[in-house]
């Protein structure tokens, strides 16, 4: 299987729990500075825009939710 690069702006989801951060697996967040090679800043906020936690985070803890995957064409049938 491909890995998926990991970018800045990225959306990601947590995929282990960090019980130090009191974060579960599943958590959403946002890659907002590269550190190192593999190693990412990720942000994660409440529903109101506020940070709760903010720390560096290896690409083996993270998953991008988004694709850029090439656009859909639907073709018109003509009945």
């Amino acid at each position: 299987m491909k890995t998926k690069v990991i970018r800045l702006l990225d959306t990601v989801a947590l995929l282990e729990n960090i019980s130090a951060r009191k974060l579960r697996a599943g958590e959403v967040g946002t890659v907002v500075e590269l550190l190192d090679d593999g190693v990412y800043e990720v942000e994660f906020c409440d529903d109101e825009g506020q940070t709760y936690a903010q720390f560096a985070l290896r690409a083996d803890q993270i998953m991008p939710l988004h694709s850029r995957g090439k656009s859909f064409r639907m073709a018109l049938v003509e009945a």
